[in-house]
């Protein structure tokens, strides 16, 4: 990772939902003690046992956070795209990252320290609820990805992750461009990637979907939700 110095820190902490409500002295304090980095694309942000120094919060770009194996396929976690953040958990229970980070995109990334984000939490009750708010979204996503893997259909979680791409409002035909690979997406439904080609296909013979490389096109939003296997 390269250290960034051009962009005022202050200000793009500012405008994150975490930070936004604080005043002006605890900004500057956690401004601080935050670094902003650039990874390039592929890069590694940290590999599973390192030890945590902060809280990671993406600014643009994506990071995969991602358990590898031996044999060298990994399981998706989580996919932090801009205004996320990641590896604050372990930083208050003081253990090695469980999971690995690599960017999936040149990505612009803020490290907050953790004797920073430490003492932020400490002088802010405000910071410290939306914190917790925070590591509640993530355990209920935690909770929605266990339910996908365990209790969907290869075809259900398929359309589930499709229908989710689309905006709310659009029912009829609409092209999405799936922001990664295949076999990222596949690891992240927990699909092998074969599988997940095969469902696609069956979609399209069902004529729900055309796909040209990362473009699909959705015929119609409704039947597909509808569309039983």
């Amino acid at each position: 990772m390269i250290q960034e110095t051009r962009h005022p820190i202050r200000e793009i902490l500012a405008r994150q939902t975490l930070f936004s409500n604080l005043n002006d002295d605890e900004l500057n304090v956690v401004a601080a003690g935050t670094r902003e980095y650039r990874v390039r694309r592929n890069e590694v942000v940290f590999q599973k046992g390192d030890q945590p120094e902060g809280m990671h919060i993406v600014i643009m770009g994506q990071v995969k956070l991602s358990i590898p194996s031996t044999q060298g396929a990994e399981k998706v976690v989580h996919l932090a795209g801009p205004g996320h953040t990641f590896g604050e958990a372990v930083v208050f229970l003081d253990k090695p990252y469980p999971v690995s980070a690599i960017a999936t995109q040149d990505s612009l990334v803020l490290l907050v320290l953790k004797s920073t984000l430490e003492s932020a939490l400490d002088e802010s009750p405000t910071l410290s609820r939306k914190m917790l708010a925070s590591l509640s979204i993530r355990l209920h996503e935690l909770i929605d990805d266990m339910e996908t893997c365990t209790l969907r259909t290869s075809m259900q979680r398929v359309v589930c992750y499709l229908s989710q791409q689309v905006p709310a409002e659009q029912a009829e035909a609409f092209t999405i461009q799936l922001a990664n690979n295949k076999q990222t997406i596949a690891s992240q439904l927990n699909l092998a990637p074969e599988t997940f080609s095969r469902v696609l296909n069956q979609l399209s013979e069902a004529g729900l979907i055309q796909v040209s490389g990362r473009a699909i096109t959705v015929a119609n939003r409704e039947r597909l939700i509808q569309f039983q296997a």
